[in-house]
């Protein structure tokens, strides 16, 4: 059996899976997409234990089919008080610009799953179909629970070291993460060198080094790009900024109007939203934060800071200092019920 149809039969879906988009994707989302017959996933890297025990419970109550439950796993910030009020000073303008004053200082608001005994513990509970890692990987003993429990595993991969890791650790999948995607850069260093591999020379460089199937993210929008993607070696499809504009989706009116706008052709990498590379449409936050050569501060304290700043922003009316997170797809955006959207993408895949 190919790895393409080994995978979804395991799964019992559509080589074709929503990312999980952390703050999002809703159970709503989650649920439509799974009942459609993708797989649905909730990014809970931004929750509490407790929210994120209330999301899979209703994604539980609204689908009996398999949904994916992803985590970050990223090493825990280290605390630089220099840099942190270097940054604050650069962004002082912006504060000031609201009538309001920059945090005195910045708090971890994002807990690791590195770190959060509590975490670990309440998937096993919760038992979804998949659990996938974002920014590094849990311990062997953490992944050997999982397995034992019959939860799918899945880590996300921007080169080929990294993937060669996640094969050894013994996952059962990998998410090959291009440059074009939009969020979070999912490398495990994030001031490692980075070749910006493309999904497509990424699938590829992974399909002649991995035996495990791999998922290609990152610039997929439409049943074309899931078919080509396949084509290349992938075991099926992840898609994130295709799903923004379906109506179950958590994204705000002006996240929707930006991504249907000319704007949404105009992305870029950045660290300065949160201390980790990640692709949104480009607004004044970013134009301002990256002048100066200022060092953001480390993730995810910089992202305290911005997202207090676009606090007050949002309550004197403006969408200038969101994280709007959008690959570089982004023009392609088709607002659709999630339901229509997977049943238009299996149609264009297969050539219907």
């Amino acid at each position: 059996m190919s790895f393409a149809n080994a995978f979804t039969a395991r799964l019992g879906t559509h080589p074709i899976i929503q990312a999980p988009m952390a703050g999002v994707a809703t159970p709503e989302l989650a649920a439509a997409v799974s009942n459609a017959g993708a797989l649905g996933s909730l990014g809970i890297g931004a929750s509490t234990v407790a929210q994120a025990r209330q999301m899979i419970e209703q994604t539980q109550a609204l689908t009996d089919r398999p949904f994916n439950v992803n985590v970050f796993c990223h090493a825990p910030a280290v605390r630089d008080a220099a840099r942190e009020q270097a940054w604050l000073r650069h962004l002082q303008p912006l504060f000031d610009e609201f009538a309001v004053e920059p945090p005195a200082a910045l708090d971890e608001i994002y807990k690791s799953f590195a770190t959060d005994d509590q975490l670990f513990e309440m998937l096993l509970d919760t038992r979804p179909a998949v659990v996938s890692f974002h920014f590094g990987l849990p311990s062997a003993a953490q992944l050997q629970a999982f397995k034992q429990a019959g939860i799918f595993t899945l880590a996300s991969a921007t080169n080929l070291p990294e993937a060669l890791q996640i094969q050894q650790l013994g996952f059962d999948g990998i998410v090959a993460q291009g440059i074009e995607a939009g969020g979070h850069r999912g490398m495990f260093d994030p001031q490692a060198v980075d070749e910006r591999l493309s999904t497509s020379v990424l699938v590829r460089l992974l399909a002649n080094h991995i035996d495990l199937p791999i998922i290609a993210a990152g610039g997929i929008m439409d049943g074309q790009g899931i078919r080509a993607a396949l084509d290349l070696g992938a075991a099926a499809a992840q898609l994130g900024t295709a799903f923004i504009l379906c109506p179950e989706s958590a994204a705000n009116q002006g996240y929707r109007a930006n991504l249907k706008s000319p704007r949404a052709a105009v992305t870029r990498l950045t660290a300065t939203l949160s201390g980790r590379p990640a692709r949104g449409i480009v607004n004044r936050f970013i134009e301002h934060a990256e002048r100066g050569g200022v060092q953001p501060a480390a993730y995810p304290l910089a992202y305290d800071a911005a997202k207090q700043l676009n606090g007050a922003a949002a309550r004197a009316g403006s969408d200038e200092f969101a994280a709007h997170w959008a690959g570089q797809g982004a023009p392609l955006a088709r607002q659709l019920p999630a339901r229509e959207l997977v049943e238009l993408l299996v149609q264009e895949w297969q050539g219907l």
